[in-house]
């Protein structure tokens, strides 16, 4: 494996982590290296790399860098850097790696390195000849419109077969949202009622209390809706509204999640709310005038047989009241109302199913019930599976390590296609090209006043923890 940008944050906090707890777990191969790759301005010798590697694994991995395996998996890492005319040390560390190992070993690169630099990095792989046989990880975000994502999969197309091409977005990895999957499909109990019939309108709520940490010359290129929507949230809605796959085979189950993609109406520039949270231009990077929007909500639309008139309502920020990651379909109210006089506050949550895919995560029924007493009053009530009480935790990956195991073993499944992200920008165009005003919202509210408007005459909702007293709509 050559991990480009092995320097970086995120080889810091996720990658290299990730690959001890998969030797940990016996799920790395019988023999492996980790050849890790920078500029040459960060060039670092191997013994520095794996100090590095062990700081890393110290402070973000749950197993700690001690024993006979961290002394296998150090001895794994080399490092070797590379400029676009110089990739000599990074050849010599590859080819180094590669007799250690004997054989014909499969090359697999990761490229945790800023989209400015993807395509310069693919071009020497397939210059350099390390790019032949090999296949590639690609990190968000593919591309910032149509037009620069088109470019990206050609340049990609040039050196790498899309059968080699693993676009990773780590919310695919989770296992609370595979399980949506699982609660789908594998349960006649909810199957049936999962279309227009049934659910009122669908919410996908992804919140940050967290600001921009930094990132200004990041987050000023892309703002929450390239970096949170397109990526992360429109993938979740793809799995929440697939229809039944033949299989769970990677083909079968990206072309049910591009069909919805196919399906999605344009978004209208009407139905969405972008905000900025005051103090956003004071950040150290940030331009005074800046309009990128720190906030995002919106309506999207599918027009299938299954959605068709069902809104989803979709929104994630920063420096919001909470963090959270949350599913929630709501149901239709019944025909005939046979409790009157007898109805829930209007602020509760009922006859909704809801599935919380932060980890550990959980999924809860919401339903309504009597209350003790004489009269007929109606309360909220829920069952709820939490993944924090599963005997098999302990055995789960994160979404990094799930991932990086798939590509390992070549599963596309997860992974996003080119058709799929290109048609993704095609349906952002109208709300790239028109995105309206950033609207101020404080830091630690739920976003700006406007966003009530959207959802109306429906409420945002999101549950509480589960281990809290109840459930609450958001202001």
């Amino acid at each position: 494996m050559v991990l480009f940008g092995a320097t970086g944050d995120l080889a810091r906090r996720k990658l290299l982590p990730g690959l001890f707890r998969l030797a940990l777990a016996g799920l790395m191969p019988r023999a492996y290296r980790v050849v890790g790759t920078a500029p040459a301005s960060e060039a670092l010798t191997d013994e520095e790399f794996r100090e590095r590697a062990r700081g890393a694994v110290a402070e973000f991995c749950s197993a700690k860098p001690v024993g006979e395996e961290w002394e296998a998996f150090e001895r794994a890492l080399s490092f070797g850097a590379a400029d676009p005319k110089d990739t000599r040390p990074l050849l010599d560390a590859v080819r180094a790696a590669e007799r250690d190992l004997g054989g014909s070993p499969r090359r697999l690169h990761h490229l945790a390195v800023p989209p400015a630099a993807f395509a310069s990095v693919v071009e020497e792989l397939g210059r350099t000849g390390l790019a032949n046989g090999a296949r590639v990880i690609v990190e968000k975000p593919f591309g910032t419109d149509l037009a620069s994502a088109r470019a990206l999969n050609d340049t990609l197309h040039t050196v790498f077969d899309e059968e080699r091409v693993f676009r990773i977005d780590h919310f695919l990895g989770k296992e609370s949202v595979d399980n949506i999957l699982a609660l789908r499909f594998a349960n006649g109990l909810f199957e049936p009622v999962w279309n227009r019939d049934h659910i009122n309108h669908v919410q996908i709520d992804v919140p940050e209390a967290i600001g921009i940490e930094g990132r200004a010359s990041f987050f000023e290129q892309t703002g929450t809706f390239r970096d949170m929507v397109v990526t992360h949230l429109f993938q979740v809605l793809g799995f929440v509204a697939m229809e039944p796959p033949a299989d769970l085979g990677a083909k079968a189950l990206r072309d049910e999640k591009n069909k919805v993609f196919q399906a999605m109406r344009p978004l209208d520039p009407r139905r969405a709310v972008r905000g900025q949270y005051d103090g956003y231009r004071a950040e150290p990077g940030v331009d005074p005038r800046s309009g990128t929007e720190t906030f995002i909500a919106l309506r999207a639309e599918i027009d299938n047989w299954r959605w068709s008139g069902v809104p989803f309502y979709l929104r994630s920020g920063k420096s919001l009241a909470h963090r959270r990651q949350v599913v929630t379909l709501h149901f239709k109210e019944p025909p005939l109302r046979m409790f009157p006089g007898a109805q829930p506050p209007a602020d509760s949550c009922a006859n909704a199913i809801v599935v919380d895919f932060d980890d550990p995560g959980w999924i809860a029924a919401r339903f309504l019930v009597k209350e003790p007493g004489p009269s007929m009053r109606l309360g909220p009530a829920r069952m709820t599976f939490r993944y924090a009480d599963s005997v098999r935790r302990r055995h789960g990956l994160e979404g990094y390590e799930r991932l990086i195991l798939d590509a390992m073993l070549g599963d596309q499944a997860l992974f996003t296609r080119s058709d799929g992200i290109e048609r993704l920008w095609e349906v952002s165009a109208p709300l790239l090209e028109s995105p309206g005003d950033v609207l101020p919202y404080p830091p630690g509210s739920w976003g700006p006043d406007a966003v009530r408007d959207l959802i109306a005459p429906h409420r945002w909702y999101l549950p509480d923890d589960i281990g809290d007293s109840g459930e609450g709509a958001t202001p």
